[in-house]
């Protein structure tokens, strides 16, 4: 008996992304097999095709903010049930063992594992993950609506909470792609001052429309700053940022891959008690909470949708600055 298949896109790690028939995955013990509806473009899944975080599986199938429905699973699944929708997010397993996880910090875990990394992604009309790394989708949120939320809508929630916004501060957002535009929402709902800067002409339109303070071209000059986030993956703007904050500020660098950080200069920098912290991915508890404050605080992802069978367009206008918002692979509305 032949082995249902189903349509995926793949790399290699070499820049391409190819169409090809594979078989419909199995869950193993404690996965579920989930029927994807949605999935986030995401410029982690731009890292892995063009090889800027080395190969962990060839091919691979890249996507980690991916919505569905369980449609199939094997041993105990816990609270995830056949129906249920769920969200399959970038960390997919850790190790629950080492001092990391054991301290609630399992997104330092040396073992963790990547959804569209290190395991096929959701890229596909179907995938597996295992049932403890999923995220239920709370009722009513549309699975295009939900999928951004998974990667750039946690890790700007963990890089919000990193970098420290006193109340009513002012945050500059450095990049304003998927990340920063839900990011800001959150951050003006909880009472911060939002200012933007970022090369991108329509982004600029975009935070003002959502209610930044100012929006400025690279190289532009925000208020001093209380804190800011670095979004892009380019070193030269992490010291601009650091060169924007004001005493005591805190700047939260958010992605997993930059480009080296030119010399800095210390008085200018880092004197009167500037702190630099990164983000390294997230913990389960991260994204719990971000679904529960996104539903609660309406934030709303500008979005740019594809159909499954564009998802080649789709990895070029992000790689090209051409999404707005954030691109999603719509595969219930195909």
């Amino acid at each position: 008996m032949t082995a249902p298949s189903m349509k995926a896109w793949q790399t290699n790690g070499d820049g391409a992304l190819r169409l090809a028939e594979i078989p419909v995955p199995s869950p193993a013990e404690g996965e579920v097999l989930v029927r994807v509806e949605a999935c986030g473009v995401c410029r982690t899944d731009l890292h892995v095709l063009h090889g800027d975080l080395p190969p962990h599986r060839v091919p691979v199938v890249p996507g980690h903010e991916v919505v569905g429905t369980v449609v199939a699973g094997a041993g105990e699944t816990g609270e995830v049930s056949l129906g249920d929708r769920v969200g399959i997010p970038w960390l997919r397993g850790t190790c629950g063992v080492c001092r990391w996880c054991r301290s609630g910090r399992e997104n330092l875990c040396e073992r963790s594992l990547y959804t569209g990394w290190d395991a096929d992604g959701g890229y596909a009309e179907y995938a597996v993950a295992p049932a403890a790394y999923t995220y239920p989708v709370p009722d009513g949120l549309d699975p295009v609506q939900a999928a951004p939320l998974l990667c750039a809508g946690i890790i700007g929630y963990r890089a919000l909470r990193r970098a420290q916004v006193p109340p009513g501060g002012r945050l500059g957002l450095y990049g304003f792609g998927a990340s920063a535009h839900l990011t800001a929402q959150i951050a003006l709902a909880q009472g911060a001052e939002v200012h933007v800067v970022t090369r991108d002409e329509e982004a600029r339109r975009l935070a003002l429309e959502i209610g930044a303070a100012s929006a400025h071209p690279i190289g532009g000059s925000p208020p001093p700053l209380d804190a800011a986030i670095v979004f892009a993956p380019a070193g030269e703007v992490a010291r601009d940022a650091l060169g924007d904050l004001d005493a005591g500020g805190t700047l939260a660098l958010a992605g997993i891959y930059m480009t080296d950080i030119p010399a800095l200069d210390y008085e200018r920098h880092l004197f009167r008690e500037r702190t630099v912290t990164s983000v390294t991915s997230n913990t389960r508890t991260d994204g719990v909470e971000l679904l529960r404050l996104a539903r609660r605080l309406d934030v709303h992802a500008t979005v740019t949708a594809y159909p499954f069978d564009a998802a080649d367009e789709a990895v070029r206008d992000l790689a090209a600055d051409r999404v707005r918002g954030v691109a999603v692979l719509d595969l219930a509305g195909a």
